[in-house]
């Protein structure tokens, strides 16, 4: 695993992470054949996105995650290259704290980590507010730029978060490391997010389902535990590139409520996602005849439900991002 160079001017960290997660956004827009969702084929479930859309919102994007990689290296408790110790408490403890008053009951498969002294300077609020602020900003240029048309919101929460979080601590860029200070972020509130609830928070409170906010908020589980080691096995395996992206793509939706497929067709479209995903990598995955079978009978049955796995998607361009993080040096 490679570290960024400390020596890099900030501005060119900065504008780095911005490459990668733009990068990460048009790899995943690119993959093909995904189910149910834009790719080189088509449109997939979508009426109103096409391929050339997706890549044109990636790029309006591009400085909105610079911004908020140098929001997140001008932070106090930001890691520089005199190795500031007393300022590096929350980071490698994973923000205690924050992640016990989450509440182990509610993230039942994520480990209870040690306890901070009192006095660790657990949380930075104004870099919280500061990365929601410069979201925000983000998606009214996005949306510019789609003429109305949400694209990236999801992506633009989960890449953001994460690209802050290598942003931190330069020297560590790992899965666990990036992922933990993700989640330290993601807990904090934002007094000044409007309050108006998203059609995955309407889902996710209907029918009980973690959204994307949680997701975050634990550590981005389906990234670390199911799409990456997935990508990696596939890898291992000789199955070629794209191959291992569909299949890592997959691993996630086996498990993942995702609210996007909740939302357009509900828990009967979850279950069709979840077990379709299920028996592709049971024959085999992507790369093999019968995993290729099951891969197009999987997107034949979400297109006539409508259910798209933009969640899932999502997911897939943070795995990818935090894949290049750890294997490219700048």
């Amino acid at each position: 695993m490679h570290a960024f160079n400390l020596q890099a001017q900030p501005w060119f960290l900065a504008e780095r992470l911005a490459d990668f997660a733009v990068r990460a956004l048009i790899d995943e827009a690119d993959l093909s054949p995904k189910p149910a969702l834009v790719d080189r084929r088509g449109n997939g479930a979508h009426s109103d996105l096409h391929l050339g859309l997706m890549h044109a919102s990636a790029l309006s994007l591009w400085p909105m995650f610079k911004a908020m990689a140098e929001a997140a290296i001008a932070s106090p408790i930001a890691v520089d290259a005199g190795y500031q110790a007393d300022r590096t408490a929350w980071i490698d403890n994973g923000c205690a704290a924050e992640r016990r008053q989450a509440g182990s009951a509610q993230y039942p498969g994520l480990p209870r980590p040690a306890a901070l002294p009192p006095s660790s300077n657990v949380i930075d609020l104004s870099l919280r507010e500061a990365l929601g602020r410069i979201g925000r900003e983000g998606e009214q240029t996005m949306l510019q730029t789609t003429g109305g048309v949400n694209t990236h919101r999801g992506a633009i929460w989960a890449l953001g978060l994460l690209v802050a979080g290598a942003a931190l601590d330069p020297r560590r860029v790992g899965a666990n490391a990036i992922t933990r200070r993700a989640a330290c972020l993601a807990l904090l509130e934002d007094r000044y997010a409007p309050d108006s609830a998203s059609h995955g928070r309407q889902v996710a409170q209907r029918y009980g389902a973690r959204g994307a906010r949680e997701e975050a908020q634990s550590g981005f589980p389906a990234v670390t535990r199911l799409g990456l080691p997935q990508l990696r096995r596939s890898r291992l395996a000789g199955h070629g590139e794209q191959h291992a992206r569909l299949d890592a793509l997959l691993a996630m939706m086996t498990t993942l409520a995702d609210t996007c497929v909740l939302y357009r067709a509900g828990m009967a479209g979850l279950q069709a996602m979840q077990r379709g995903a299920c028996a592709v990598l049971a024959a085999g995955g992507s790369a093999s005849l019968a995993g290729r079978r099951r891969l197009h009978e999987l997107d034949r049955q979400l297109l006539a439900m409508n259910a798209s796995p933009g969640g899932a998607a999502d997911l897939l361009a943070a795995c990818l991002l935090i894949d290049r993080l750890e294997q490219e040096a700048l």
